[in-house]
């Protein structure tokens, strides 16, 4: 088959095309046919090697982390899924592989895609969609009323946090430029700062829960808009100790983490808040939650652009300028 894969870690320049086997199959896994697959900045920090220590890939490796697609063959423990179903998923992170015609994922990471997708559409949900769920609604409990930061609301993440907030009855402010009010507004946003105009730590106050996917000054300054009590989650790290224990790390990586993230965890303490790292995990049973918004039209996907297959490098290069809007998908067949 043809996949998208990278030789070792790196620049661009050790991604390519190539023809490898198709994968093997376990008991419990479903081979998905992939027709289209989402684009996301974790795949070039998977591919810089920025994870190394936590996620130790072989090569050659096969980038992508969401897909959309058809079952074509299915273990013999597999008990929810038949060949022809269309489905999608954001597979487990030892067993990324996207950017490929066929993957191998276990049944519990897998749903029905929403009906009334397409494949495009549905492909660009998985990653994003669990992560918004497992910040919001699993880590941060947000209830009706509560009011939420979301960092980059017009990022992937950010489009759809922004509505799985407001659907939970939240009050929803965000970060994004001048061009793109329009769209979180959209979207449900109810307080939306222009980061070129104003300063949203000037702005905002007394905020139950802020998600945060940008660098670290913005993380200390999500700081000073919370309530004692809060909640600051943030996706794009530093890892802390609790991540590390979810890992099963050694003591050595143990011991990183909690340096990685002291200052941040002292600060948050001085500020009578709570810090918290997410590196989202596969669940389909989360992404059959998820289906059922979509399909009662309480969020909807958000596309910028899809790419053709052997236009994947681009995609990346793409998502990485950090100027699209919702999500980037290639599509695969």
């Amino acid at each position: 088959m043809k996949a998208f894969i990278v030789d070792r870690y790196g620049s661009a320049d050790h991604v390519h095309f190539s023809e490898v086997p198709q994968p093997e199959m376990q008991e419990d896994d479903v081979l998905v046919q992939i027709h289209a697959a989402g684009v996301n900045p974790l795949d070039s920090k998977i591919r810089s090697g920025e994870f190394k220590l936590l996620l130790p890939y072989r090569f050659p490796l096969i980038l992508g982390n969401e897909f959309a697609g058809v079952v074509v063959r299915v273990g013999s423990r597999v008990r929810r899924f038949k060949s022809g179903d269309e489905v999608y998923a954001r597979p487990a992170k030892d067993r990324i592989g996207t950017f490929a015609e066929f993957i191998a994922v276990k049944e519990d990471d897998v749903a029905l895609k929403p009906a009334g997708l397409t494949m495009e559409e549905a492909a660009s949900i998985p990653l994003v969609g669990l992560t918004a769920w497992q910040a919001l609604i699993e880590m941060a409990n947000l209830k009706r009323g509560q009011k939420v930061l979301i960092h980059a609301g017009s990022g992937g993440v950010g489009t759809f946090a922004i509505q799985l907030a407001k659907h939970v009855g939240a009050i929803v402010a965000t970060t994004t430029s001048t061009a793109n009010v329009d769209l979180v507004k959209r979207l449900g946003a109810d307080i939306v700062i222009d980061y070129k105009k104003d300063r949203f730590e000037e702005v905002l106050r007394d905020c139950d829960v802020v998600l945060n996917s940008l660098d670290g000054e913005t993380l200390k300054k999500s700081l000073l808009v919370l309530k004692p009590g809060g909640k600051l989650i943030s996706i794009s790290g530093p890892p802390d100790p609790e991540f590390a224990r979810e890992l099963g790390l050694s003591w050595i990586l143990g011991l990183v983490m909690r340096l990685l993230s002291f200052r941040i965890r002292r600060q948050a303490k001085h500020h009578q808040v709570n810090y918290s790292f997410l590196f989202m995990r596969a669940s389909g049973d989360q992404l059959r939650q998820i289906s059922s918004l979509v399909e009662a039209g309480a969020v909807r996907p958000v596309l910028d652009r899809i790419f053709p297959f052997e236009s994947t490098k681009e995609a990346m290069a793409y998502v990485d300028t950090g100027r699209s809007k919702g999500k980037v998908v290639v599509s695969v067949r």
